[in-house]
């Protein structure tokens, strides 16, 4: 995947130990903002709502992560950002994604369907393994 991390393909709302979700967060986070954003440009508390389509639990994803991963993608140059000086209360820095951004989710997106098919061809074989006993 784009930035040398592969995700496992999973949001936060299934089993397995702490330090395994925070992985798997790291892993899918960003594809899923950059997907979330390809749909309309958003700030961080409306894209923390959004990850829910995702499979991403609010109760359980930090914030902070967010943040971070939005953060880092400005860095990158995946999306940009401005300031919402019309909301009503406190400014709102509103993101966007970028068009190369537009290219790393593609790429990601080809990644992880090659994933989906590597794992649906495991789930194969240990199925007829499974049903020849």
């Amino acid at each position: 995947m784009p930035g040398g991390r592969r995700g496992s393909g999973g949001g936060m709302h299934r089993g397995g130990s702490g330090r395994r979700q925070r992985r798997r967060v790291r892993g899918f986070l960003k594809p899923c903002l950059l997907a979330a954003l390809s749909q309309g440009e958003g700030h961080g508390y409306s894209l923390l709502d959004k990850l829910s389509e995702f499979g991403f639990s609010n109760e359980r994803l930090d914030s902070s992560l967010v943040y971070r991963a939005l953060r880092d993608m400005a860095e990158a140059g995946w999306v940009t950002s401005h300031w919402d000086d019309d909301s009503q209360g406190p400014r709102r820095r509103v993101y966007q994604i970028s068009p190369e951004g537009k290219v790393h989710l593609a790429e990601w997106i080809t990644d992880l369907q090659h994933t989906r098919n590597e794992i649906d061809d495991l789930l194969q074989v240990y199925e007829k393994v499974q049903s020849e006993r």
